[in-house]
Parts: C-alpha cells; structure tokens; sequence
C-alpha cells in the first residue's frame, strides 16, 4: 500500500494538476477521490493536524452548498462537528489534500505538495 495518498477530485483543474505532478515524478499513489467516498472524521482531523488548520479552514465557503445549508464560518460548532458537517458533504472540502505518512500539504498552489515528498 503507498503511503502517498491525493484526496481528489476529478473535476477540479487544481487536482488535477496536482495528481499530474506526483504522476510526473512516478510516485505509488493511493487516489482517493472524496467525493464518492470521504474520508472518516477522524482522518480528516488528522489531515487538518497535519496541516496545521482548523477544519473551518478546508472548508470552501463559496460553493453554493454552503450558503444553502445557512452555514458561517462563525458557527459555534466544535472541531468535530465541523469535521462531521465536512465528510456529510464532502464537496466543500478544500482540494486536493495529498497526505505522505504524517506530513500533509494542501495543492493550492500544486507545488505545495512536492515540500512533503
């Protein structure tokens, strides 16, 4: 099993330049596209702890789903909750997440993630 892992999605040009880049260097990676199936409240605590944000800081307040669901980033919600909110609708998890063992870093920009190979 790798221990290089891409939380992706398909549709998002960021990554998909991501995987690009991690394909480049031919790398085993385990793809995880999470959207059709996220990751547990806890692996996604433990991504947001690798990199050293708060699950409110993955979260991309600009979809549309956000606004529908009356959602603020000032919610008075615990981290687990936020996680727990984040894998019941997984599209306003920020991507792509790419985690190598223990150390994790966010494709925004994609080269971000070459720091942790």
């Amino acid at each position: 099993m790798p221990n290089l892992k891409i939380y992706h999605n398909p549709n998002c040009s960021k990554s998909r330049e991501t995987l690009g880049l991690l394909k480049d260097r031919n790398l085993e990676i385990e793809i995880i596209e999470y959207l059709e199936t996220p990751p547990t409240a806890e692996e996604l605590d433990r991504l947001c702890q690798g990199l050293g944000k708060a699950p409110t800081e993955l979260i991309r307040a600009k979809e549309d789903l956000f606004e529908e669901l009356n959602l603020s980033l000032d919610d008075d919600r615990s981290r687990q909750e936020w996680c727990q909110l984040l894998i019941q609708h997984p599209i306003l998890i920020e991507r792509p997440i790419v985690a190598n063992k223990d150390q994790v870093a966010l494709g925004r920009p994609p080269e971000q993630v070459l720091d942790i190979l």
